[in-house]
């Protein structure tokens, strides 16, 4: 009886491990030995043949995440050790040995096993009980080892993880920084965005496979759109046909046939079919997706892709045989709370959902390629990506092994996300410099290879004449500047007077390939105080500490709100011209911002709208933003922001549609003032909108008759949409009274001194050519006043718009365009040593953050005052804004409420200590 029941126990465990499926994957994620090996002492001892008794843990993960390394010792203070990028609370830079017990099941016995880890930075070092497997180094996807002859059973697998750097000129050195491992700068590989990290961030992975199985599927349309190719590995003679299907995403079946492969190079199979009738083309209106599986006689491999084609139509960057226009931003590894890349899909679709918010449609990953999961939302999304090697060089070429090092990333990147239809571009580099010739022969080496995408040998360069003109095998150009002139507005917005009739058409139409324009903006926001709480992870805002306890001590922090929010206004203002102007351009096809969300390196560069959380800082809404970032965009040409009474205003409407024909459609447009009184108004019908550029589709024509100065909207819709767009225009009338009798407007001090000692009124504006103040600058302190410091340092007005003195001068608190002349025309003046309220004051940058004025007001001796470094006596026949504001401040000093609370002697007037920054400032200058 026993014997009965022992073989029916034996037969119903052999019937169930016969019915149990075959696990062909093991998660190695959880608990792991760790043990940190500074002096490298770990090889030498033969770590990997013992147990490693360390501290436990988390993989993925990192030691930063497990709070291993150097403690900070950092205290919140401005200088280049604080202010060059958030801190980490622990930071580790060697070998680190990481063990773990695995087993290998039974049913392995024979199959390919191999690990995988995905991302790490940036060698690993793989051991089997003791024995070495090999090493991998790569800063852009999986580290994949062979693990040959593992016996089934458990055993003893240790990894090393050296995350110093590997290779000589793969990064430039940010040499403001005092600590040596805060210069390289290169986002792959710094401290700056993410965090140089010693860890495994995905998936780790043993996995079984059948020796004979095919892998590597890869999907190719051709430009005609009308076939489908593949190829896929396979080690043994294959017996055709094959069997191919191809699935939506949901696993309805569009195609399902034997189809015959050929065996075109070893073990490569290509086979290619007519594109079947259900396969729909991807872009960002249709993200359409497939799978497709290739079933031979030893087992099946399957892929995801998109069915698309990028292409250089006639120097148009064309998709699916249709134009498209990249609005673009860069992603440079800005994690705050991890300091490194996620590796979960749900993570990247909220950032690109946020890019989608502001209308965005494409992402450039600045100097690193990012994890397989990126490419995964983007693809859902219908997202455009672009990728880079993981360098940022000025001495390409000078070192063999990192050439070599390169190009087999290049050709691991095209490999492992080649499929991916979101990734449409993939550059060498960031500003590389060094050996082109290089440069261009590994372009040359990867275009045959790979169609899917188009190619640079870098993005910009400020190596000469490279930068200004694309490389022989560029099939996409991406510049600052060309040989003709600027294509981007921070050479030209501080230098010419507010316009709005201009493209970049001058320094781009002779390039005869796809033309983007290389991060624009960059115009700095001053610091937000409330997000330091945000900063719950590994990194410590210091940076961010020290301007507040900065502020606190010198009585700004109250302001510091207003400080945010105004300068965001004037950087908001600024990207939309910018924005616009490329969008008028014939010949360009996309602009890179830099950026929609701040960049904590490099100086601590705040140059977001949104926070390094791509979060709101509350100066523009997403809703705002769209109207001129969007698929479709109203525009207007006209010649400036500032009118006088008897001129007439005229605009020009066009649209940038870049969504798809629309035609007999009806564009109204109004122009009203500040309480919404419609002052003109009128409708075109029977518009026709093709895909690109639409211009000369009406005109406004608006005469200014007035007496009192304005400001205007003038306001663009395209009726039946949410495609709308608004630009503001000002005023003025031509006589107004520029002098009081009571009042004394003067130069001089002299002159002011005796008039206030005899208990007069007086307007004293000196010429501001002589002040030694910080030069007047329209636009904001450029990328960070810490990374750039030789540059006039503000970043735009503050105004008391509530005070009396501005009752006949309308203005909002912030800078904007009728603003352009009068911060031209001035100095600005450091009042710390005065007790003044400014009625204009300007924000200082964050690092010197004074007490700065251009107008206010005070009693002097037995008098009273309105100083103004801004010019208010030249040429005011030919500046109706100067002349404005010079009127409405007598209207005030000549009223009763014209009483100043605020004392200062005329000795400490004449004494305001100004900045002795001097000198013209070139953005271009920066850089070299």
């Amino acid at each position: 009886m026993r014997l009965f029941q022992t073989v029916i126990i034996i037969a119903t465990l052999v019937l169930s491990a016969c019915a149990t499926p075959k696990v062909e994957q093991i998660d190695l994620s959880g608990d792991w030995q760790v043990k940190l090996d500074s002096t490298n002492i770990g090889v030498e001892e033969n770590w990997a043949s013992s147990k490693i008794e360390g501290t436990i843990i988390q993989l993925p993960g990192t030691l930063d995440d497990a709070g291993l390394g150097t403690p900070n010792t950092l205290e919140p203070a401005i200088n280049n050790y604080v202010m060059s990028n958030l801190a980490r609370k622990h930071q580790y830079i060697g070998k680190a040995w990481y063990q773990k017990e695995i087993e290998v099941p039974s049913n392995w016995e024979g199959d390919v096993i191999t690990l995988s880890l995905e991302r790490v930075l940036w060698e690993s070092t793989i051991y089997i009980d003791g024995k070495k497997v090999g090493s991998a180094n790569s800063l852009i996807g999986t580290h994949d080892f062979e693990l040959k002859d593992l016996s089934t059973g458990k055993h003893t697998l240790t990894i090393t993880i050296d995350n110093s750097n590997k290779f000589p000129d793969i990064n430039v050195a940010g040499t403001k920084y005092p600590d040596k491992v805060n210069q390289d700068m290169a986002h792959a590989y710094t401290n700056h965005t993410q965090i140089k990290w010693n860890g495994i961030l995905g998936d780790i992975v043993l996995k079984a496979t059948n020796k004979s199985q095919p892998s590597n599927v890869q999907v190719y349309p051709n430009q005609g759109l009308d076939k489908i190719k593949l190829t896929f590995n396979q080690p043994t003679s294959e017996e055709n046909p094959v069997e191919l299907v191809i699935k939506t995403v949901d696993g309805s079946t569009v195609y399902s046939e034997k189809v015959k492969a050929s065996n075109s190079n070893n073990n490569l199979y290509t086979l290619e079919i007519e594109k079947p009738e259900g396969v729909e083309l991807w872009d960002e209106f249709n993200p359409n997706l497939y799978d497709v599986f290739v079933t031979t006689s030893t087992g099946t491999a399957k892929t995801r892709f998109g069915y698309k084609f990028v292409a250089n139509d006639n120097g148009n960057l064309a998709l699916n045989g249709t134009r498209i226009f990249l609005r673009g931003n860069l992603e440079c590894v800005i994690f705050p709370l991890t300091g490194y890349p996620p590796t979960k899909k749900e993570d990247w679709a909220k950032i690109i959902g946020q890019a989608k918010n502001y209308g965005l449609n494409h992402l450039r990953f600045h100097s690193w390629c990012p994890p397989k999961t990126a490419f995964q939302a983007a693809d859902e999304a219908g997202f455009y990506l672009q990728v880079e090697l993981p360098h940022w060089s000025l001495k390409f070429g000078e070192d063999a092994n990192t050439v070599e090092f390169l190009k087999s990333e290049a050709h691991k990147i095209i490999k492992d996300y080649g499929n991916h239809p979101s990734f449409i571009f993939m550059a060498m580099g960031n500003e590389l410099e060094g050996d082109m010739a290089q440069l261009n022969s590994l372009v040359a080496e990867l275009k045959p290879k790979d169609n899917r995408h188009l190619y640079a040998t870098t993005a910009f360069s400020f190596q000469r004449p490279a930068g200004t003109r694309p490389e022989p095998e560029d099939e996409f150009f991406i510049a600052q500047w060309t040989k003709n002139g600027w294509i981007r507005g921070q050479g030209v917005f501080n230098n010419k007077p507010p316009h709005f009739n201009a493209d970049f058409t001058a320094g781009a139409e002779f390039v005869e390939i796809p033309l983007v324009s290389h991060e624009i903006g960059q115009y700095s926001v001053y610091p937000d105080m409330s997000e330091i709480d945000k900063y719950t992870g590994l990194l410590q805002p210091l940076n961010f500490i020290a301007v507040k306890n900065d502020l606190e001590k010198k009585g700004l922090l109250d302001l510091a709100p207003d400080f945010t929010y105004n300068s965001g206004k004037l950087a908001s203002i600024l990207y939309k011209e910018e924005i616009e102007r490329a969008m008028k351009t014939p010949s360009f096809d996309g602009f890179q911002l830099l950026q929609l969300q701040d960049f904590p390196g490099q100086g601590t560069a705040l140059v977001g709208l949104l926070n390094a959380f791509w979060e709101s800082k509350g100066v523009i809404s997403a809703e705002e933003f769209r109207m001129f970032n969007s698929e479709l965009v109203p525009l207007l040409r006209f010649e400036k922001a500032v009118y006088e009474n008897g001129e007439t205003f005229k605009a020009l409407i066009e649209v940038a549609n870049f969504f798809k024909p629309m035609n007999s459609q009806a564009i109204s447009w109004r122009i009203v003032d500040e309480a919404d009184n419609v002052l003109a108004n009128s409708k075109i019908q029977d518009v026709n909108l093709a895909i690109g550029n639409n211009t000369n589709l009406g005109e406004i024509t608006f005469d200014v008759n007035t007496d009192t100065a304005k400001k205007l909207k003038v306001e663009v819709n395209l009726e039946g949409t949410n495609y709308k767009n608004s630009w503001n225009i000002w005023v003025y009338p031509t006589n107004v009274n520029l002098s009081k009798k009571d009042i004394v407007v003067t130069s001089s001090y002299a002159v002011a001194e005796q008039v206030l000692n005899k208990g007069g009124k007086v307007l004293l504006n000196p010429d501001f050519k002589t002040l030694k103040g910080i030069e007047g600058r329209f636009v904001p302190v450029f990328w960070s006043p810490v990374h750039f410091p030789n540059q006039p340092a503000t970043m735009g007005i503050l105004v008391d718009d509530k005070h009396p003195a501005l009752k006949s001068f309308p203005t909002d608190t912030h800078s904007d365009w009728q603003w352009w002349d009068l911060c031209i025309n001035s100095k600005t003046i450091i009042t710390d040593s005065l007790n003044v309220t400014p009625i204009v004051r300007l924000i200082d940058n964050f690092v010197t953050n004074h007490h700065l004025a251009s107008v206010f007001e005070a009693k002097v001796g037995n008098g009273t005052l309105v100083f103004s470094s801004i010019d208010l006596m030249s040429n005011l026949n030919k500046r109706p804004v100067a002349r404005q504001l010079r009127h409405s401040l007598l209207e005030y000093m000549d009223s009763d409420t014209f009483s100043p609370s605020e004392s200062v002697t005329i000795d400490a007037l004449k004494g305001i200590e100004l900045d002795k920054k001097q000198g013209k400032f070139s953005t271009e200058d920066i850089y070299k």
